[in-house]
């Protein structure tokens, strides 16, 4: 069982990441994704080890953005993948059953593929503009995330969890999202800036 509230880490430099990520545990985070796409690859890695040791204490999830190699000479939870980064299959057979893989998808067709691919978990958005990301694709909204849901279901595809993401800035867009049939949330700035609203975020979580 996955946990439905992921905290992807924010910060421009080593101390920055580290600190917001120590936040968001301390808040009750139990899932962090590291994804800190401008570090040089020491400083990368220096953060990742020192995270992973911080998860393993608060007994949370730790999952690397993009880096495969890095994820299984670590030893971590498991990877998170971009449309254009290495494949889900690739990814598997590097990190083995029993790691955590999960893939981006921004329409019906990627979560087709993604599903097929069969990743553990699926980072569907944009939901609404956010500066996270340079090259954002098209923003899903209300509308889009029930769209995909209920043709994943009638078309009898395989479950796979759904994490919004991407933009989700308040409650209300939680509640409003969860009400789509996703299964959690991915949130970066909203915990990054208010750590202690993961509590209200539980809250609202089945």
């Amino acid at each position: 069982m996955l946990e439905r509230l992921q905290y992807i880490s924010q910060g421009l430099t080593r101390a920055e990441q580290k600190n917001n990520i120590l936040k968001a545990l301390d808040a009750g985070a139990n899932w962090i994704q590291i994804r800190w796409k401008q570090a040089d690859e020491q400083d990368f890695i220096r953060l990742a080890q020192q995270i992973k040791q911080i998860c393993e204490q608060f007994g949370a999830k730790c999952i690397i953005n993009d880096h495969v190699k890095l994820a299984k000479e670590l030893d971590v939870d498991g990877v998170h993948l971009g449309l254009t980064d290495c494949g889900i299959a690739d990814a598997r057979r590097l990190l083995g059953p029993s790691k955590i893989i999960g893939g981006t998808a921004n329409s019906l067709e990627d979560v087709q593929g993604r599903i097929a691919e069969q990743c553990d978990y699926i980072g569907l958005g944009p939901y609404r503009h956010t500066d996270t990301k340079q090259k954002l694709s098209p923003l899903l909204g209300l509308a889009g995330y029930e769209n995909i849901i209920n043709q994943i279901s009638q078309q009898g595809l395989p479950p796979v969890p759904i994490f919004a993401i991407g933009g989700i800035s308040s409650l209300e867009d939680i509640q409003n999202l969860l009400q789509t049939g996703v299964y959690g949330i991915a949130v970066s700035g909203l915990v990054t800036q208010t750590p202690n609203i993961i509590s209200s975020i539980k809250n609202l979580l089945p």
